[in-house]
């Protein structure tokens, strides 16, 4: 877990840079960090993708779970609880849900995210988790800067999904096999390159509700 923890910390460490920078930034230095870390988060998802070995079964992945989670209504469950917290926390930042959604799929549909939490449980190495914890504590603070608190409060999904994955994985040593890691990786290459595209502001995807995609991606892998 030491893993999760590091990373729920540099998000926290992160975001409260963002929001002290924030006020003292004009809005063309926000925008062009936000579009630094959309390109960055275009060209990762696509090494990602092209890299692994498992291109047909990621795409075929992603449409399955494209249509499960529009029935499931994922990313719309995703803002209905930021706004949950907007209202609890009484903030009245205009971008709150917008910032809580972009920086919870951002941190948490990556393959690093299923890859280092597996290895975290199944072997004890923190190491993807750690890189992750630094490459999410920058883009904290760009997004922070930018989406405003909102940002901040994505440390919480952060904590439980990775925590999550960690302790289901120290019981299920499948999960670190070679295959399984290989087409979580083209997967969730790909639903990286959506949220680089939504961050570039070039169409809007709906990542959140393509999430099914991951899961599908192990049980394909272990069936193939």
């Amino acid at each position: 877990m030491i893993g999760t923890l590091v990373n729920t910390g540099t998000v926290l460490v992160g975001s409260a840079v963002g929001l002290m920078a924030g006020s003292r930034l004009p809005e063309n230095i926000k925008t062009i960090l936000v579009q630094a870390l959309g390109l960055s988060v275009v060209a990762i998802g696509l090494r990602m993708a092209l890299e692994a070995q498992h291109a047909l079964l990621a795409i075929g992945c992603l449409l399955l779970g494209g249509v499960s989670g529009e029935l499931l209504r994922i990313e719309q469950r995703l803002e209905g609880l930021a706004e949950i917290l907007q209202s609890k926390l009484r903030s009245r930042s205009s971008r709150f849900v917008e910032g809580f959604v972009t920086a919870t799929l951002l941190y948490l549909t990556g393959a690093m995210t299923i890859v280092g939490s597996i290895q975290d449980g199944t072997i004890g190495d923190p190491s993807v988790l750690l890189i992750k914890a630094l490459l999410d504590g920058v883009a904290s603070v760009a997004l922070a800067s930018s989406l405003g608190i909102g940002v901040m409060y994505s440390a919480l999904p952060v904590l439980v999904v990775q925590g999550g994955i960690t302790l289901l994985a120290s019981q299920m040593a499948f999960l670190s096999e070679p295959a399984v890691l290989d087409a979580v990786n083209a997967t969730g290459g790909l639903l990286i390159l959506g949220i680089g595209i939504n961050l570039l502001e070039i169409r809007r995807i709906h990542v959140g509700n393509l999430l099914p995609a991951l899961l599908y991606a192990i049980v394909g892998a272990l069936l193939i």
